[in-house]
């Protein structure tokens, strides 16, 4: 297991991965999988986290409450989502038709 820096040639940004090496069996060959760390800082060469869009593990990305989705907790409030998706899907189909007209 190591550390690859692969850079970005459209945005020039340089990325740490995790590489992890393992035998493929079925192929007989050796293969790796990257797992994302984070971005490099170009001045101080640090790792800060990332997700690779600049966002949730990001130290600077700041969460909208409203975008998130709440599961529903009960049964009772599931099949309530249920019931609001049927009609909004069934809402949905009526307009694509009359668009289509």
């Amino acid at each position: 297991m190591g550390i690859v820096y692969q850079t970005d040639k459209r945005s020039g940004i340089t990325y740490a991965y995790e590489n992890q090496s393992f035998w493929d069996p079925e192929l007989k060959r050796s293969r790796s999988k990257r797992k994302l760390i984070g971005r490099v800082d170009k001045e101080t060469g640090e790792i800060v986290p990332t997700d690779g869009r600049c966002k949730k593990r990001s130290p600077s990305y700041q969460g909208d409450d409203e975008d998130r989705y709440q599961m529903p907790k009960t049964m009772t409030e599931m099949r309530s989502e249920i019931r609001r998706l049927l009609k909004e899907n069934a809402s949905l189909k009526e307009q694509l038709r009359e668009l289509k007209k």
